[in-house]
């Protein structure tokens, strides 16, 4: 009811998008936040390009402004100056609502630790982002859900809480809540920082997958090696994007 209701506020509110974008563009973002000790700029005129079906992993140490760039992209934060622009959408100019409607059909987040509902199952799990926008037919929902489970390799666990699963089929079963509403866009957090090697590689094998397969993968770690694994690099200092030699010396 409440994603019928969400759909039915901004049904054709939504402007156009603008054909041929890129997937992600961000032109001269800046981001300001005023504290007790005064204004800290955390982005500094950032400009980024991110192509459609690209692996890009951003990295950088804490405090370099890589959560703000994720938080502008996704719209959970509005930049103090400069355009965001996502999958043709001018995310910098969306309202509220229209910003709460376009997150659920257009960006998968996936956490690492992972923020499955621990009294749904994982069936359930996937299924609710498609109960609260409103994408697909209730009907549709369950063998959808199923599917995208099958594709995570989980889908004999659909069945089971997340209490009873482990650290990797879990994570599987947010990637495949992610896509609920075949979005062009997955953002993930630092997504295999709470799982063992083997089953990062796993993870990671999987969202190359995903970008052959079309979707545009922004992946944050602090781990170079998963970096590597990615079809590009983006490298964020003290709230500017770094590349050549600086890029390569700020992750050694």
């Amino acid at each position: 009811m409440l994603g019928r209701w969400l759909s039915a506020l901004v049904a054709g509110d939504l402007p156009e998008p603008r054909e041929g974008a890129a997937a992600v563009e961000l032109a001269a973002v800046r981001k300001v936040f005023v504290t007790g000790a005064g204004e800290f700029e955390a982005l500094k005129g950032v400009d980024l390009q991110v192509a459609h079906g690209e692996f890009a992993a951003v990295v950088g140490k804490s405090g370099s402004g890589k959560s703000t760039l994720i938080n502008m992209i996704t719209g959970i934060d509005r930049p103090t100056e400069g355009e965001v622009w996502v999958a043709g959408t001018p995310v910098h100019t969306l309202t509220e609502n229209q910003i709460a409607v376009w997150r659920g059909r257009t960006v998968g987040v996936v956490f690492q630790f992972f923020q499955l509902l621990p009294a749904l199952t994982a069936l359930e799990n996937v299924m609710l982002p498609m109960d609260f926008c409103g994408v697909y037919d209730p009907l549709e929902r369950p063998e959808r859900a199923l599917r995208l489970l099958d594709m995570v390799g989980v889908g004999d666990q659909a069945g089971k809480l997340p209490s009873n699963l482990s650290g990797g089929q879990q994570q599987r079963v947010a990637i495949a809540r992610s896509l609920a509403n075949d979005p062009p866009l997955l953002v993930a957090d630092e997504p295999t920082g709470n799982l063992d090697s083997r089953t990062a590689e796993q993870v990671i094998d999987l969202f190359c997958e995903l970008a052959r397969g079309g979707k545009t993968i922004l992946m944050v770690t602090h781990d170079n090696d998963i970096a590597r694994r990615g079809s590009r690099i983006v490298t964020v200092a003290e709230g500017r994007i770094l590349s050549g030699e600086q890029a390569e010396r700020e992750r050694i």
